[in-house]
């Protein structure tokens, strides 16, 4: 088990210094911005992303908010942790994470996967932790091996992650840039062929490819169904839907969720009785946060700024 934070030397520097918490398990890694006074914001990057996919967006809201940006195990300079990435864990990690260092009350906001997790905190974080979630461009059912609703992960992003496990591997055990870079560019999946490129990204370079496999596999939410996570989310939240549509060739989803899985979502969490806000933006990136983050923080602010203290 690596306890530790990430053992490979792959990593640059950023505008804003970073720290670490020992979370038991894990050691989890961040960075801060804004003034301790400011309510709290707790950022959660996507999926092969870190904290730094934040950076631009950071300076913004620190002139409202006290702002904390964190990598996932597994991801950036946190513990990599072999065969334990699942969404309770991560979620727990979060748990802790808020306790320890943030030890108030904070608004989540994560993007793609990490907001699956801002809802996974909503529905089982401790009480009183969490005044609000958003849901940047979240893979609801559609990150699912067997959804309750639409699209598959294997029907989305799936083609991505296998390739992943197979040419990078576990801890980047097989290492294969070139056979990936190869196969993705003759994929017959959209989403693959963008992934290609001469360089291995820097985002990359700091990604346990171990977590596109628990995805492509199942194992990540075995034990999570989204439908039942998002019958039990007890605070506000704000649904962000992005660029979305269907591959013509393959019937593939192309985007995070499709309009059929963002209304599921939706009526499922109304049925938990808390008020569901949706921001329909299909002109915006995936990860509008770091893309556009004059944007991403215009829709943040005032939707937090209204929430309940």
């Amino acid at each position: 088990m690596v306890t530790s934070p990430a053992l490979r030397d792959v990593h640059v520097p950023h505008a804003y210094p970073e720290q670490q918490v020992d979370l038991g398990e894990i050691t989890m890694n961040y960075a801060e911005a804004g003034d301790p006074g400011r309510p709290a914001v707790l950022l959660i990057p996507e999926q092969t992303g870190s904290w730094w996919s934040y950076e631009e967006a950071m300076g913004l809201l620190a002139e409202h908010f006290h702002v904390y940006a964190v990598d996932l195990r597994g991801q950036g300079r946190s513990s990599w942790t072999p065969k334990r990435y699942s969404l309770d864990n991560f979620g727990n990690d979060l748990v802790r994470f808020i306790a320890l260092v943030v030890r108030r009350p904070v608004v989540v906001a994560g993007n793609s996967s990490g907001g699956v997790l801002a809802a996974w905190l909503s529905a089982y974080s401790m009480p009183g932790q969490i005044r609000g979630v958003l849901c940047e461009d979240p893979p609801f059912f559609a990150s699912e091996l067997v959804p309750a609703h639409g699209h598959s992960v294997r029907q989305g992003a799936g083609p991505v992650f296998e390739l992943f496990r197979t040419y990078l591997g576990d801890q980047w055990s097989v290492g294969d840039w070139e056979g990936f870079r190869r196969a993705a560019g003759a994929s017959a999946s959209p989403m693959a062929r963008s992934f290609v490129a001469d360089t291995i990204p820097q985002h990359l370079k700091e990604y346990d490819p171990e977590w596109a496999r628990a995805f492509y596999e199942g194992t990540v939410g075995l034990n999570c169904p989204h439908e039942r996570m998002l019958n039990r989310v007890n605070t506000p939240v704000l649904l962000t839907h992005h660029m979305r549509g269907t591959d013509p060739e393959t019937g593939n989803l192309l985007g995070a969720l499709s309009d059929e899985q963002a209304a599921q979502v939706r009526r499922l969490m109304e049925s938990a009785g808390v008020k569901v806000d949706y921001e329909s933006v299909p002109d915006a990136s995936h990860m509008m946060h770091q893309s556009d983050p004059a944007r991403y923080a215009e829709i943040l602010t005032p939707w937090t700024a209204a929430l309940a203290p």
